[in-house]
């Protein structure tokens, strides 16, 4: 990713020794001074309405109900806090107002287990958002380890990007991405795995796996797009065995030489955007074919397309989770509109006023990840490869 865009994950200040995530997960949503001012005018007006009922109708014994309510929004030790409050001022007026020995009794054994079992609540429910917070950081740490850090650079082409993973358990999505130097010029690869959760990850990661190995070795584009099909379909048959849900994978496959044609498999996937001298279109992808994964569902082979792509331009690539990203009203992003503000940006210049309208446009709420990429072809074709790997550096240099 280009440096400056991925955004660091907001952290709060932790005491030294204590688990970054169980510290998040175990903070409360509401603060100190608000839990006791509502504690205190809560009990307050309990005690002044249970004094106007008198004798007939006792309302203070309701207040054992707070401490479940706390073990909701509260940390344990608010929970806690808030099940000795209520102890104290049910159990002080029960014996203020005298009665039976054996009511009083009751009504503190009573009082006493509906604060425990709050404050039990309270302790498993942030055992529980732990144990969450723990696996989503461990998912988003694996997709950002196995795809490759942008900006990427290859004999023909220069690729930048912005890469968000969303980090929410259930919403945690299986976009892929990846540039690969090859005796066949340079190849991308850009996917969004239906479903989300781990599984979706998995189907996400056997077809980049695939992609890495078939890039580099068949020279059409095509029979890379059949080496990802064969990858895909036998992970479902894993999944299927496991019990796990089948899935497909939308993907778009470019592949790059030395002229300005741009060769193309599109599998159910959003065509890419051109941008060029100041304006932005959609490329025309005609040739559409089905998702990887789906191909024993179509009668027709996948085929390659050829669009040009003319020195100076920029190619954008995206997934989803750009187009379907939604304003507070459920509107969906407008990028096309947003593209052609940008078109006289630099890639890098573009993707940080993505992001930023991204974010402004959502109001910070997200439910897919994002993965962008600004292609541009290189005006020479022998400068440095830093992000190319030794052995294809020497072997294409």
């Amino acid at each position: 990713m280009v440096k400056g865009l991925r955004r660091p994950a907001a952290r709060r200040a932790v005491l030294p020794g204590t688990d970054p995530d169980e510290a998040r997960a175990g903070a409360s949503r509401i603060g100190n001074a608000a839990l006791a001012t509502g504690l205190l005018a809560l009990t307050s007006a309990v005690v002044v309405l249970d004094a106007l009922t008198g004798d007939d109708l006792r309302l203070i014994p309701l207040l054992v109900v707070l401490p479940a309510l706390a073990s909701v929004f509260c940390a344990v030790r608010q929970t806690v806090g808030v099940a000795l409050w209520v102890t104290l001022v049910v159990v002080g007026s029960s014996i203020a107002a005298g009665g039976a020995f054996w009511d009083v009794v009751f009504l503190i054994g009573f009082t006493a287990l509906a604060s425990g079992l709050g404050v039990l609540a309270c302790s498993a429910r942030i055992r529980h958002a732990t144990e969450v917070a723990r696996l989503r950081s461990a998912a988003v740490a694996l997709q950002r380890q196995i795809l490759r850090p942008l900006p990427v650079v290859t004999r023909e082409l220069r690729v930048q990007g912005l890469y968000e993973p969303i980090e929410e358990d259930r919403f945690v999505g299986g976009d892929i991405y990846e540039v690969v130097q090859s005796p066949h010029g340079s190849r991308v690869i850009i996917g969004d795995v239906q479903g989300k959760g781990l599984p979706a990850i998995g189907a996400g990661f056997a077809a980049l796996g695939a992609f890495r190995e078939a890039a580099v070795r068949e020279p059409e584009l095509t029979a890379v797009a059949d080496a990802l099909e064969d990858a895909v379909v036998r992970h479902n048959a894993f999944s299927a065995e496991t019990g796990e849900t089948e899935r497909f994978v939308t993907a778009l496959l470019l592949g790059f030489g030395a002229g300005d044609q741009v060769g193309a498999v599109n599998c159910g996937h959003l065509p890419p955007r051109l941008l060029h001298d100041g304006t932005e279109s959609t490329v025309p992808l005609r040739r559409t074919s089905v998702p990887l994964g789906l191909a024993a569902l179509s009668d027709e082979a996948r085929t390659a397309e050829q669009f040009t792509l003319p020195p100076g331009a920029s190619l954008v690539v995206f997934t989803d989770g750009v187009t379907e990203a939604r304003d507070p009203a459920g509107g969906f992003y407008p990028l096309d509109e947003r593209l052609a503000r940008w078109a006289h940006h630099q890639p890098r210049e573009l993707l940080q006023a993505l992001r930023t309208d991204l974010e402004e446009f959502s109001g910070g709420v997200r439910r897919d990840d994002i993965a962008v990429l600004v292609i541009t072809r290189r005006p020479d074709s022998g400068g440095h490869l830093s992000r190319v790997p030794g052995s294809i550096r020497n072997r294409y240099a």
